[in-house]
């Protein structure tokens, strides 16, 4: 069987940056699960995947675009130091889950803070990176009803 749309897939996988640094692993875990064609991984690995058979093992690089995108500078803001309430100390590099005006969730990463203000990040973290992907097919099979009903594996 090969990786199609409506299929669950079963891999190992370790992601690494252009560094060589390790962002990211199932080894020594449980494989990732996901419904091909639900939009549940990168559109880039996603694609890479499709075609791929039980024991493919290979490496891809995906480029931004391919990934969690460029770095979007509309994506920055401005926040008053208030609007943290109670959170004596905020640092650099810190995450929150904000709201946006939308009533959405999103995580933001502080990128500045200042006596009045605080500049935040709502860019993926790898938003912007290169992403080296060593991959490993472990399973695949059709997916349920319910499954695609969902849009995730169960």
């Amino acid at each position: 069987m090969k990786i199609d749309k409506d299929h669950v897939v079963t891999l190992h996988y370790t992601l690494t940056n252009d560094q060589g640094e390790t962002l990211d692993t199932s080894s020594g875990g449980e494989p990732l699960a996901y419904l091909h064609g639900g939009m549940g991984i990168i559109p880039g690995l996603e694609k890479e995947l499709t075609g791929k058979a039980v024991g493919d093992q290979f490496v891809v690089v995906i480029r931004p675009e391919d990934g969690y995108g460029e770095i979007r500078e509309d994506l920055y803001d401005q926040v008053p130091r208030e609007a943290f309430g109670d959170i004596d100390k905020i640092e650099v590099g810190m995450q929150f889950q904000a709201g946006d005006p939308s009533g959405n969730t999103r995580m933001v990463t502080i990128k500045a803070v200042e006596a009045d203000v605080v500049t935040v990040d709502a860019n993926h973290p790898l938003a912007g990176q290169v992403l080296h992907f060593d991959v490993k097919v472990e399973d695949i099979r059709p997916a349920t009803p319910e499954e695609l009903e969902h849009g995730h594996p169960h």
